[in-house]
């Protein structure tokens, strides 16, 4: 700890860096961050920042409002777009009490809880998400959202905006240390996707937020809006988060086996407790109303718990292993949107598939739901508010006030009419 503070302050000292941010987040993934200057930092660094934690929403009641947040040091990173000399770095922080313990309105201390259960029934957890995101033109987008390029699926345009800041995007994350296996234009008019390289779930959640402030920052800077809303556009298809995920036990990959498509015992029972779990965690994994726009038929987005090798619908898929790397023998989760709050929706897939484990869940026929995902932001949070599992994975704390939160987003949207009422309705009734 103590060789990783001097790093930080020698880092500082010798790159110029004017201002660090400590980075955390609240309940519903959205970014939140102290600045501190260089003279402030080592205290920072030994103590952490003591603040008022019910200015957050989600995290303290007003008679219990001291928290701390607590610098990780392994995530010191300097942000490479600012100058030299003028820059500005990054560390991701836990909250904790006062008093040193997690937590439990912390989603990062949430995610740590559940890896350390799997790491004490062996395992240490892998994934690897594909981010998709849309680029419109201009900076105030809330009216006429106007996608960046006409392109679709793999499309090799000219050298367009939406490239240069595709191009920039990853070679900045790269520069940050963040590993990129590919990207690529999608489906959509303007949309585009990253796909990050496999690491372990701690990790990849800070790496899923670096990322979306990242692809906002770049694209901000360009005079261009990115967005991660799950579903901005009608009649194209949403973004997804597809997360590749797979449990190593003894430096081993503990889903390769003998049963079907190269599987383990295990890997066929962590699928048995996704498909069983998959309605109760839908409303972590898609949080939001707009979220259930793309989980709808007929689209490659899930609607059904089912799992399967090749349909592309399927809330869970077994990707074809390519000849020589069975190491890399893996599940695709499907449902989870890019807005979700990646600590927490990596903790319920966790907890979900170590449910099937731990229960000997039988693996269900392929392509056959076992039930559907819910279709509303209402109807997930109504699983939700039953789900034991939730409970036990994420505290009654947090899911308390996630239920508050949601049930009232819910009953806004729901008493608001729509240009499409309008616009079918008003005339005819």
């Amino acid at each position: 700890m103590q060789s990783q503070a001097q790093y930080v302050l020698r880092t500082v000292e010798e790159r110029g860096v004017r201002f660090v941010q400590l980075w955390f987040t609240d309940v519903l993934g959205r970014h939140k961050a102290f600045h501190v200057t260089p003279a402030e930092l080592e205290d920072a660094l030994d103590q952490g920042m003591t603040f008022d934690g019910s200015a957050i929403d989600g995290f303290s009641r007003v008679q219990e409002s001291d928290v701390l947040a607590r610098p990780d040091l392994t995530t010191f990173q300097l942000l490479p777009w600012y100058e030299e000399g003028a820059g500005v770095a990054r560390v991701f922080c836990d909250i904790v009490n006062i008093d040193g313990t997690p937590f439990e309105g912390c989603p990062r201390q949430q995610l740590r809880r559940v890896l350390d259960t799997s790491r004490q029934q062996g395992y240490t957890f892998f994934v690897a998400p594909e981010i998709e995101f849309f680029y419109f033109q201009g900076l105030d987008v809330t009216t006429d959202p106007r996608p960046i390029d006409r392109g679709s699926y793999f499309d090799l345009l000219p050298d367009d905006t939406g490239s240069q800041l595709r191009r920039r995007t990853v070679l900045t994350l790269e520069e940050m240390g963040i590993g990129v296996e590919h990207a690529q234009h999608e489906d959509a008019p303007g949309q585009h996707e990253i796909d990050l390289r496999y690491t372990d779930a701690l990790t990849m959640a800070d790496t899923v937020m670096s990322v979306r402030h990242v692809v906002k920052e770049l694209a901000r800077q360009s005079n261009v809006t990115a967005s991660f809303m799950p579903k901005p556009l009608a009649n194209v298809q949403g973004s997804g988060m597809h997360t590749h995920l797979s449990l190593w036990r003894d430096e081993k990959n503990a889903f390769i086996g003998e049963k079907t498509y190269g599987l383990s015992e295990v890997a066929s029972k962590f699928i048995a407790g996704l498909v069983a779990h998959a309605p109760e965690i839908t409303a972590i994994t898609n949080q939001w109303v707009n979220s259930y726009k793309r989980l709808i038929p007929g689209g490659e987005a899930p609607v059904n718990a089912t799992w399967a090798r090749f349909d592309s619908a399927a809330l869970v898929r077994v990707p074809t292993v390519k000849p020589g790397r069975i190491d890399s023998t893996r599940l695709e989760y499907r449902a989870p949107d890019p807005a979700a709050n990646p600590y927490l929706a990596f903790a319920v897939i966790l907890a979900a598939g170590l449910r099937g484990v731990a229960g000997n869940y039988p693996l269900p026929k392929e392509g056959v739901a076992k039930a559907g995902l819910p279709q509303s932001l209402g109807e997930a949070v109504d699983l939700m508010e039953h789900s034991t599992l939730l409970q036990e994975t994420l505290g009654s704390h947090l899911v308390e006030w996630f239920l508050r939160n949601k049930r009232a987003e819910w009953n806004a949207y729901r008493g608001q009419v729509t240009p499409f009422e309008l616009e079918r309705y008003l005339p005819l009734l």
